[in-house]
């Protein structure tokens, strides 16, 4: 009697519930967009996008030959182009970007060529052909480095990560304030210089140093670039008191070296037996390291001549002359206008030289001297009517300077 109880129940139970529903879940499928490519101004996502370099010997028109475009077409585009950009100026190594038809013809419609990270020209032929030179906008940053002489400017920088254009940068700076081939040990810098950037994250190089301070000898130099006349840009670096840094001569013909030689009216020759005076100063530097005008001047003699091998001449004024020894090569001739720092030749063994260096030589008054012993006169002080002025523009700057700690 229970169990025939207990089986009526169960049965009314389940009469009552009717149907268990069973759970189901809804599956969205979501369609994910491609994602778009734009650069050069084009969607990259409606081409066949092929990114190369140019090849040794590779011309414009072999790339678009290669790319499915006839060579009637292809002269069309050269001469529609010239007035705007010659295809003959592509340069081996330098980027490109072909985009072609995204379909079994695969036939080039635009060319976008990279001459420099800052710089792009596009040659769009897919109906017309159209020739555009671009300039990318350049993102400038602000940064601040410092750093501890161990033995160089250069391995202090390079310990930091630092660009090398920085320590080029530097030396320039300083080129008349600062003997770089005697810097010493525990000498210090900090510096506020500019960084660029082109489509926001590529390092493109440094750009303009604002403030540096350099101790040396535990003597502080500071530097502060400031522009003194608008209109024309013109911009030099002056000291804390409105002092310019600039000297009438570098210090050295060479930005990087290494002195093997002083100048020496009593020099033994022991080859010779006797003493032969040396009246230069010799400056020890691998073949072909670039050598400097130590100032402004005319070019009075280029050429080559027994011991002295290539050698240029360069007269500065009525009281100054330099002379430059043993070069590989001269790269000016005479009555070149030369001013500070410009590229006159390359250090070579031209000559009576046992290795390769400049003998550097300096004349005052048509006398030979020694330069290094010499006081040379600096250049002009800014303005009276800029100093004010100056002054309150490099306060917050000096100040950053001051507060840096130097690592």
């Amino acid at each position: 009697m229970k169990n025939s109880l207990i089986l009526l129940f169960t049965i009314l139970f389940f009469s009552c519930k009717g149907d268990i529903p069973v759970e189901t879940k809804t599956i969205e499928e979501k369609i994910v967009a491609p994602k778009i490519i734009q650069k050069f101004g084009y969607i990259y996502n409606g081409y066949k996008v092929i990114e190369d370099t140019i090849k040794k010997n590779e011309n414009f028109g072999e790339i678009l030959y290669r790319n499915h475009v006839d060579f009637p077409e292809i002269h069309n585009i050269v001469e529609s182009s010239k007035d705007s950009f010659d295809v003959r100026r592509l340069r081996t190594g330098k980027p490109y970007t072909v985009l072609a038809k995204n379909d079994s013809t695969e036939k080039a419609q635009v060319f976008i060529y990279q001459p420099s990270k800052t710089e792009y020209v596009v040659i769009d032929f897919t109906d017309s052909i159209q020739t555009q030179k671009y300039k990318k906008k350049i993102k400038t940053v602000t940064k601040t480095a410092t750093g501890i002489i161990k033995s160089s400017l250069s391995e202090a920088m390079d310990d930091q990560g630092l660009d090398y254009a920085l320590v080029n940068e530097m030396s320039d700076i300083y080129a008349w304030a600062i003997d770089f081939f005697h810097l010493q040990k525990k000498d210090n810098f900090k510096v506020i210089y500019e960084e660029k950037f082109v489509d926001d994250t590529i390092y493109i190089g440094i750009g303009k140093v604002k403030a540096a301070y350099f101790e040396h000898k535990k003597t502080p130099f500071y530097a502060f670039n400031f522009v003194t006349d608008s209109t024309k840009n013109i911009a030099d670096y002056y000291d804390d008191e409105a002092n310019t840094l600039r000297k009438q001569f570098l210090k050295a013909p060479l930005k990087f070296s290494r002195i093997s030689s002083r100048y020496n009216l009593k020099r033994y020759i022991r080859y010779y037996g006797r003493v032969k005076p040396h009246r230069g100063t010799d400056f020890a530097a691998a073949i072909g390291t670039p050598i400097l005008s130590t100032a402004n001047g005319t070019v009075v003699e280029s050429r080559y001549r027994g011991g002295n091998g290539n050698y240029v001449k360069i007269k500065h004024n009525s009281t100054y002359s330099t002379q430059y020894l043993h070069m590989r090569k001269r790269d000016v001739k005479v009555g070149d206008f030369v001013k500070q720092g410009d590229v006159i030749g390359t250090v070579g063994m031209t000559g009576s030289t046992a290795g390769p260096h400049v003998c550097y030589r300096f004349w005052k008054h048509g006398q030979q001297v020694d330069p290094l012993r010499l006081k040379l006169p600096a250049a002009k002080p800014i303005e009276e009517s800029l100093k004010e002025d100056y002054l309150s523009f490099i306060a917050p700057l000096k100040e950053q300077l001051d507060q840096t700690l130097i690592k």
